[in-house]
């Protein structure tokens, strides 16, 4: 009995340093998947670009550190896994990225899933969506932190974190040695989204038509609160922005007789404009057809906006 009680004696602290050991070994491994080392390689180089055109839209890729803009958001990931991103990175699904059409290579982002109020730092290192109607392409974990993998589209808020970006755009340059800002990484955190204010179309100048709590989530399924924040954004089709009300009030006529067209006023900085939109429509899958029909009638740098 006694030299039985020795064997488990000796046992348990092997059990417990075996099972320290794992433990540690999966911290580690988690450590390694989130490190700044890992971003450091997402960064690429720094890229704006020449304007380019797809479907018969121009985009303008420009310096903007005041960017804030709603919109929709998809993600993509295995088919791309392992290729060169637009700015000379290699984009990796399991990385917390994003691709975005005009916002300066590399930049850093904070993105708003409006519909459960899961918040995410996100770096963007890519050109895209080149889908109509979408104003990120998140990448495969960034969906998944953000509760937008099943649903596979997202009503979102997408503003630039100005300090950051610079701070990037110097290192990408090799104009810094600084250390590169914090990787963005499974730091989720649960915004309160108010009817004023985050569900509410951002004061940028729309380009005129023609003449909390932080949450810790493991590499797996994100966990992020069991506090489930919903709300209802409305999705509309914008067909056009004038300063003119009589140019808004025509193209709302014009649009009539697709559905309920509108013209909703809008002051930015010293300027008045007069946006013409249809809608709401209560999902994606639907103003993605609304949008379609809008193109389809001569309107084709229409999009989808959220308020």
């Amino acid at each position: 009995m006694a030299r039985l009680t020795r064997i488990i004696i000796l046992i348990l602290p092997l059990g417990a340093l075996l099972g320290a050991c794992a433990q540690t070994e999966f911290v580690m491994h988690t450590a390694k998947q989130f490190s700044p080392q890992a971003n450091e390689k997402a960064i690429g180089t720094y890229k704006i670009g020449k304007p380019y055109r797809i479907s018969g839209v121009y985009y303008y890729p420009n310096v903007d550190y005041n960017y804030s803009e709603t919109g929709v958001a998809s993600w993509y990931g295995p088919k791309f896994h392992g290729r060169l991103t637009a700015n000379g990175a290699r984009f990796d699904m399991n990385e917390v990225t994003a691709a975005h059409r005009t916002l300066p290579l590399p930049s850093m982002v904070r993105v708003t899933n409006l519909r459960n109020g899961r918040s995410l730092k996100i770096l963007v290192n890519d050109r895209g969506p080149f889908s109509r109607g979408r104003i990120i392409d998140l990448s495969r974990r960034s969906a998944q932190l953000l509760g937008v993998i099943r649903a596979g589209t997202a009503p979102v808020r997408v503003k630039i974190i100005a300090d950051e970006s610079r701070q990037l755009a110097a290192i990408a340059q090799g104009k810094s040695v600084k250390p590169i800002p914090a990787a963005p990484s499974d730091d989720v955190k649960v915004v309160r989204l108010s009817d004023e204010g985050d569900l509410q179309q951002p004061a940028r100048s729309p380009r005129p038509a023609p003449e909390l709590q932080p949450v810790r989530a493991l590499p797996s399924e994100p966990s992020v609160s069991n506090t489930v924040i919903t709300a209802k954004p409305k999705i509309y089709v914008q067909a056009g922005a004038f300063t003119h009300r009589d140019l808004a009030a025509k193209m709302k006529r014009l649009l009539d007789p697709i559905g309920p067209a509108e013209v909703a006023e809008a002051v930015i900085g010293q300027r008045r404009f007069y946006r013409v939109r249809i809608g709401p429509v209560n999902s994606v899958q639907k103003a993605d057809q609304l949008l379609e029909l809008v193109v389809a009638s001569g309107y084709p740098e229409a999009q989808l906006v959220v308020y």
